[in-house]
């Protein structure tokens, strides 16, 4: 009987053909209930919902056959995850679907109010050519304040960077590296950055913490004219104090896309023409919308069959720094890859990192046994149960820092009863990139299928892979071949846009006489 799969809030055609294709069946019903909710969750094996529907506690215990619940979008503050790891639910997001989007529209927003282009753009469509009523400010050589260097922050300051900014920051959870490696001045207090900023914007969280984090008190440190910009959250701005000092000529202009009394449109800010107000729009594009819908549906299919689900939010249940954060998906697939490498989950497990990533070995090793036992049925690992867990699946697990990142900003290396992979992380975009496997040195980027072989370094090896892959219909996505200075025989790791049969990833095998052969999947 095929698993059910319940959507309640609108996502991408393309991402519910992905989980359709697979055989799941899918049921799109919109504007539920809470007490529709509750009546019919309990079953489905999966929940897949966006910001609409609320993932309440009392949810969770109707989810009686529920394993993991999928949140198209960035955050995941309309479900409780605390509830979802009690009842041993994962439960994953897609946090970089928008943030190219959100970081777009940051910068938009930055020009408009700097600009004034929405009350220019009004005055000419009432037929008003007042070229002299206008006049705005450059970007050029201005000081920017990003409060907030996670992802979308940091995409900012690239930007930012791009059109002339001195760029400097205030973020107690970002490192010295980090900050450096995006070209940020870091501050270690609100107070030395405000006055010394002509341009601000927010990435933060709504928290207790940041609630109205921007008030009176912040703006009366701020510099004359300055521009204020938030595509964070609604909430931490005091909106009042800020139309305020607005209204004082203290603040040139904001630019403002998240509203304290979202969804309404109420707000003192609507009375200013440099008040640039759009309705949460930072995820709407076309592009974010689209990853948002087809990722989370690969996420909750690979759920639901075992696989590493790289964006699971209650692995870890804890504050975890945004350098170590950014290493969690490797450490997950290089431990599945251990594990399918070695045919059985391996009992000896060392884990070594360097560099910005090794500040918290706990969520290292949560995150590489997160991995190693996804195909256990093993629900959620956290920095909590990871001792546990691996003395149940009886796996002896070290970790430790090591001073050497072998020219990378960081990396990660383990080996696993005898078998060896290292990956890294580099630039922006967050992608894996395997390094080092069996002590074969080379560079990829895993995707859904892989092949890896060994075999002897020789003419025409590569030609005879590929001929009998494109004979069978598989098609090679990348390749990379890694070679080690101790033997004359190489690794080569396949990127193949379909699973192979068993049959022909042994007749690849038998043609260019391999040592070893492996299917990954991930």
């Amino acid at each position: 009987m095929a698993m059910k799969i319940l959507v309640t809030d609108k996502i991408v055609d393309e991402g519910i053909d992905i989980l359709k294709g697979k055989g799941y069946e899918v049921d799109e019903r919109f504007g539920l209930s809470p007490n529709e909710l509750l009546e019919c969750v309990g079953a489905y094996d999966a929940l897949i919902v966006r910001s609409a529907t609320q993932v309440t506690r009392e949810v969770i215990e109707a989810a009686t056959n529920c394993k993991i619940i999928g949140r198209a979008g960035v955050t995941c503050d309309n479900i409780d995850v605390d509830a979802a790891s009690e009842h041993g639910i994962l439960v994953c997001n897609v946090p970089t679907s928008n943030i190219v989007s959100a970081a777009e529209h940051t910068m938009a927003l930055m020009l408009s109010a700097a600009r004034e282009i929405p009350a220019a753009d009004a005055a000419m469509h009432a037929g008003k050519f007042s070229r002299d009523r206008f006049m705005g400010h450059e970007l050029y050589e201005k000081t920017l304040a990003i409060f907030g260097l996670g992802r979308i922050g940091g995409l900012v300051a690239e930007r930012a960077h791009a059109f002339g900014m001195r760029v400097v920051g205030f973020d107690p959870y970002c490192s010295a590296a980090r900050a450096s490696q995006l070209g940020v001045t870091l501050f270690d207090s609100m107070d030395e950055v405000l006055p010394i900023a002509d341009f601000i914007t927010v990435h933060v969280p709504r928290t207790d913490g940041t609630y109205h984090m921007f008030a009176a008190e912040q703006f009366a440190q701020m510099k004359d004219g300055v521009v204020i910009v938030n595509t964070a959250r609604g909430g931490v701005i005091d909106e009042k104090a800020l139309s305020d000092f607005m209204a004082a000529g203290r603040v040139f202009a904001c630019g403002i896309d998240m509203l304290e009394a979202e969804p309404s449109a109420e707000t003192p800010l609507a009375e200013f023409d440099r008040a640039v107000l759009t309705p949460h729009l930072g995820a709407n594009t076309l592009e974010a919308q689209m990853r948002a819908g087809v990722n989370i549906a690969r996420y909750v299919a690979n759920g639901l069959e075992g696989l590493v689900v790289p964006t699971v939010v209650n692995m870890v249940s804890k504050e975890v720094d945004e350098a170590a954060a950014a290493y969690i998906p490797a450490c997950q697939m290089c431990g599945s890859v251990l594990t399918q490498l070695a045919r059985e989950v391996p009992k000896a497990l060392s884990i070594v990192a360097s560099g910005s990533c090794a500040g918290d070995m706990q969520v290292l090793s949560a995150a590489t046994l997160s991995g190693m036992l996804s195909r256990e049925g093993q629900a959620s690992v956290s920095t909590e149960n990871a001792d546990a867990s691996a003395r149940r699946h009886g796996i002896k697990m070290e970790a430790q820092q090591a001073s050497d990142s072998r020219g990378y900003d960081s990396i990660v290396s383990m080996e696993a009863d005898g078998l060896e992979i290292s990956a890294t992380v580099p630039g922006a975009h967050r992608e894996v990139h395997v390094v080092s496997i069996l002590g074969y040195r080379l560079d990829v980027v895993p995707g859904d299928h892989a092949l890896i072989f060994t075999y002897a370094d020789e003419p025409g090896q590569v030609g005879r892979m590929g001929t009998i892959l494109g004979e069978e219909g598989i098609n090679i996505s990348t390749m990379a071949i890694g070679k080690r200075a101790d033997c004359r025989e190489v690794l080569v790791f396949l990127n193949v846009e379909s699973e192979p049969s068993s049959e022909v990833i042994e007749r690849v095998a038998q043609a260019i006489d391999a040592t070893n052969s492996w299917a990954i999947r991930l």
